[in-house]
């Protein structure tokens, strides 16, 4: 049981990367040659996915929960993105606001992705040269 545990674990954490790659050669065939387009859908999709393999990430490599943490970031990113769209323009577009936000989050959580990635593997390293 604690082995299929494992399994599914490695399974959602190594999901975002394979879902980009996968949903971008999905579009860019649909879209034909469309290269941007496919990649801003791609991570679109991918944003969701990237949200659960960070704090599963996180629980795995420390044993910490950090979801409020990372919904909290969250709200904070929106909020900001949404005062600041508030202040400059005179009518706030709600549909173009939310894919803004969207896809800053999806550079917040490949950052945090990449930067737990890399902790992970420098403790390994470390702990197997120790």
């Amino acid at each position: 049981m604690k082995l299929l545990v494992s399994y599914i674990l490695g399974i959602l954490i190594f999901i975002p990367v394979t879902i980009f790659i996968l949903s971008y050669f999905i579009f860019r065939k649909i879209l034909k040659k469309r290269a941007n387009q496919s990649v801003r859908l791609a991570a679109d999709i991918t944003t969701f996915f990237l949200f659960f393999s960070v704090t599963i990430s996180i629980a795995t490599l420390w044993g910490t929960r950090l979801s409020l943490i990372a919904i909290a970031i969250s709200l904070l990113i929106a909020i900001i993105m949404t005062y600041q769209d508030w202040k400059t323009k005179k009518e706030m577009k709600i549909i173009p606001l939310l894919r803004k936000i969207w896809r800053v989050q999806f550079l917040y959580l490949v950052l945090v992705y990449n930067a737990v990635w890399l902790v992970g593997i420098v403790q390994s390293i470390l702990f197997f040269i120790t």
